[in-house]
Formats: C-alpha cells, structure tokens, sequence
C-alpha cells in the first residue's frame, strides 16, 4: 500500500500485510470471559484484552504498522503526530522500537497518566490548545521544521490497516460471532473493523459504541452525510476526536450500527468490569460493554465480541470514577 493512499482505500489484503508486519513487536491480546457479566447482559460475551496490549491500548497496532511501513530513508527524519493520549504514547513506543526520533503534539487538559507515558516511550512533547484546528496546525510546524513523517491518529491508511488486526485475531477462534462492539472516537478502530469483519465474518454486525456527549459518529451515519462542530463533553478521553473524513466513508460502506449511552452507563461498566473481570480499563474501553448492557433486546442470546480498547486510566481519578 503506497504511503499516502487514501484511507477510504484500504483493504483487507493491507490488514493482513499489518498483521505480519507488526507481529514480532506487537502482542496477540487475550480473549476474556465472566459468566456474571454473560448473565447480566443475557448473551455471550468476549472480551478481545487491547488494555493488555503494549502501550495500554489498541493504539499500538496501528502507529507500528505506520513505523515498520518506512523505508529507512523515511524512518530516519523520525516521525510526528498529535494525540491526546493513547495514539502518542503508541507511536512513541513504536518509534522507540525503530530507534528513531518521534514528536507528538498533545493538547492542554490531557490525561496526565498518557502525557506521562509519551515522554517514558522518548518522545518529544509539545503543547496546544485544546482543539482539532489547534492539534492539527501545530503538528503541520513540528513537521515542516523536522521533516518527519506525519503518522495520524486515525485517518493513516497504514493505522486504519493494523487497528484492523484487533478483530482479525478475535475472529480466529473456532466459533462465529453474532455482533462485534467496538468504542468509535475519530474511527480507525471503528475503520479497520469494518474491513476485517466484511472480509473474514460478513454476517457479524458491527456496532459502534459512543458517548452521547461527542456522538457525531451515530449522527454522521444518520444523516448520511458527516457531521462536524461537535463540541465533546464527556469522560471518555479518548473518543472526543471528530471522525476523519475517510473514515466516514469506509463506515458509510460498511453500514455498522452505532449506540449512544451517557457517562454514568459507562463508569457503570468499568466498576463491573473491574469487579467481575479483575481488569482495569479506560472509560472509552468500557463504553463497548455499557451499550450492550443498555441494549440488551438487542444483544439477547447472541455471541458478542467486545473490544477492550485500552487500560490508561489515570489512577489519581480512581476514588472518584469508583465511589458508589
């Protein structure tokens, strides 16, 4: 797949080309399962464990496709991106299992716990203000004074590529699923999702799992037309990214479904989560589990896998998220 092809065009032979590439480097993540969970949602539930992913997150997948697509000519001029957490601290990390140099621009008011991780894995920080507009016009500086190779949170077609491994391995046990539910933010996970399951699963339904205070993804997939402007007003760090355009385009393809719950349904799912599963995960991991629990005539009976997407919870936050 050429560098800079468009997202829209990846494909499934690109998830597979991903899947060997980041093979030696990335770990093939657990499959989990609660009995209790099972029968407090009435279906079948698997957890796909991307909170034990390297990194913390999902993120990993992608951002090393991304590096270990470079040639050597590339990869020497490092590599940049912006973030407000799990996309930086998996670049870094990837960059650092490359050697080369990597810059991510986060915006104010991020996550400490994934500032902190960033600059662990070795990379350089710099500040923006807290928009898209102020993300993106930073990160075109940091590249032009650096030459480096932009890598984007989710529009990169070689991210889409290894966000779409995740399921690609939870497919591979010997059972079909009825649904997959996956968190949808700016929607890479959501993007490369769609290709693995149209590919290897065609009669799974995916479903995409968003916070009803940044829910332009279910509104976009409504109106058939992409909606922007969304000012994000919700827990879920992570999924208060716009949805990139060629990611609206794959998804308005693919056709998934998308389900809308608040933040208490959420913080809800990651006590249950934590409780019966023993697992720490991030409010926009645990999302997937809460619409599925607020929906539950429409998972009834069916096998569905969940994607845990990441576990970077900042721990100062712990005694509020879990107070009763």
């Amino acid at each position: 797949m050429p560098t800079h092809a468009p997202a829209e065009q990846v494909g499934f032979d690109d998830v597979l080309g991903a899947a060997a590439r980041i093979a030696p480097h990335a770990h093939a993540t657990p499959v989990l399962r609660s009995r209790t969970l099972d029968a407090l949602a009435g279906c079948e539930l698997h957890f796909k464990a991307e909170h034990l992913q390297r990194s913390g997150a999902f993120k990993f997948r992608g951002a090393c496709n991304a590096v270990w697509s470079l040639d050597d000519a590339h990869a020497a001029r490092g590599v940049v991106t912006h973030s407000s957490g799990n996309h930086g601290g998996a670049l870094a990390l990837a960059a650092r299992t490359r050697r080369i140099g990597c810059h991510v621009v986060v915006p104010e008011g991020a996550v400490a716990a994934k500032l902190a991780a960033i600059a662990a894995y070795g990379a350089t920080l710099h500040r923006c203000e807290p928009t898209i507009d102020a993300r993106e016009a930073m990160c075109e500086q940091v590249r032009q004074a650096t030459s480096a190779e932009l890598v984007h949170p989710y529009t990169d077609p070689r991210v889409v590529a290894g966000q779409g491994t995740a399921v690609l391995e939870l497919l591979s046990g010997p059972a079909a699923f009825d649904a997959v539910v996956v968190p949808v933010g700016g929607g890479g996970l959501a993007s490369g999702s769609a290709i693995t399951l149209a590919a290897r699963a065609p009669g799974t339904r995916l479903w995409l799992a968003e916070p009803a205070g940044a829910a332009e993804t279910a509104a976009s997939l409504q109106r058939g037309e992409r909606v922007t402007g969304f000012v994000p007003d919700t827990i879920c760090d992570g999924l208060r990214g716009t949805l990139g355009a060629p990611n609206f385009e794959l998804l308005r393809r693919h056709a998934p479904g998308a389900l809308v719950v608040d933040d208490d349904a959420t913080v809800h799912a990651m006590r249950l989560i934590w409780r019966h599963c023993k697992q720490l995960v991030e409010p926009s991991s645990a999302i997937a589990l809460a619409v599925v629990l607020a929906n539950p005539a429409q998972f009834a009976g069916q096998r569905v896998g969940i994607v845990l997407s990441g576990g970077n919870v900042d721990l100062g936050s712990l005694p509020g998220l879990f107070a009763s």
